[in-house]
């Protein structure tokens, strides 16, 4: 699998920011050094990442009280959902305000029971949030949503074996002119056994199966910028008093609002989590055989054709082509596996 090569400064400022975070995790630790010595750090509790900034995460214990934390130099990277231990230290003046902050120092992280990644512009897959139940996949007719970037993030979704569900959000822009495509569409993933709902943020009362859906579990939204999650979540929590970004009229592509992964509380139980949105979700970092584990259609008949090398392009015996000619897969799905497979060899 072909990989992306750094360029000498890109290299360069990769090693200059490796080197930085060491120093910075070097005072860290001196300071967490002096404040158990001066006995300013309380006992062990178990608490849960709800926000990452910088540094620091944010803590929310078991009464939902939230601390900014500092982390242990050899924790790694926390992310959203991440279930940890932490010990609660004294409060201090927010930087911007006269209010009170708890502060704390995570000691310890338990295990994910699952992750949602992808990858940064320096070779280095990143997780995005931990321990969630299912993805919500936010599409819209603005920005148009387009099956292959769909089918991306399903990829995404198989191979870190979380269950989405694709959600048509912005209901109030169908209409005759594109009603079909979208039925269509959604039609497609239905048949391969995906769930999909439809809602409008703007009308509350279309939100109901929705919400039904969310309590009691742990998710996560994803979907390019525009789609309206920031909007969705400003619908179904009001309280939390969202900053919700306008579509650019010229483009027709959303402006990131949400600059970190934050989780949510619903009153009746569960948790959302919105993630940054991202208008494409890259997949260069995976083997063939990982995309074509989120293709469930493709991948149940690999096994089945004549040569086991075979590349599924032009060979005798084929399951997968016999099973495009047949209409068994659809041609619209296995153009989408071959585009993502092509990404692969051209970096």
């Amino acid at each position: 699998m072909a990989k992306r090569k750094l360029t000498k400064r890109q290299a360069w400022r990769v090693e200059k920011i490796q080197q930085e975070k060491a120093k910075r995790a070097e005072r860290k630790e001196n300071d967490i050094a002096e404040q158990l010595n001066a006995g300013e750090l309380g006992d062990e509790c178990h608490g849960q990442v709800i926000a990452h900034f910088g540094t620091q995460v944010e803590i929310e214990d078991g009464q939902r009280q939230k601390y900014r934390c500092y982390l242990r130099a050899n924790l790694g990277s926390l992310v959203t959902g991440d279930r940890v231990v932490f010990r609660p230290g004294p409060e201090v003046n927010h930087a911007s305000n006269d209010e009170k902050v708890r502060t704390g120092v995570v000691e310890t992280v338990t295990d994910r029971t699952s992750e949602l990644s992808r990858p940064n512009p320096y070779n280095e897959i990143k997780p995005v949030a931990a321990n969630i139940d299912f993805i919500v996949l936010v599409i819209a007719p603005e920005p148009e949503a387009h099956a292959n970037l769909i089918d991306r993030y399903l990829v995404a979704a198989e191979n870190c074996r979380i269950e989405p569900i694709i959600l048509l959000n912005k209901t109030d822009l169908i209409n005759d002119s594109n009603r079909q495509r979208f039925d269509e569409l959604l039609t497609t993933y239905e048949q391969l056994g995906y769930r999909t709902l439809r809602v409008c943020s703007k009308q509350e009362s279309s939100l109901s199966e929705f919400k039904q859906f969310l309590n009691d579990r742990i998710s996560v939204f994803v979907g390019q910028s525009g789609v309206g999650k920031s909007s969705l979540i400003d619908t179904l929590l009001p309280e939390e008093e969202l900053k919700v970004g306008a579509l650019s009229a010229a483009t027709k592509k959303g402006r990131h609002t949400t600059t970190t992964a934050r989780l949510y509380h619903f009153p009746d139980g569960g948790d959302l989590i919105d993630s940054p949105g991202i208008r494409e979700f890259g997949l260069w970092h995976m083997s063939e055989d990982e995309v074509m584990q989120g293709f469930c259609e493709i991948r149940d008949l690999a096994g089945y054709c004549r040569f086991r090398d075979c590349k599924h392009e032009k060979e005798p015996g084929c399951a997968i082509l016999e099973a495009v000619e047949s209409g068994k897969i659809s041609q619209l799905r296995f153009d989408s596996y071959k585009r993502i497979l092509a990404t692969l060899t051209e970096l």
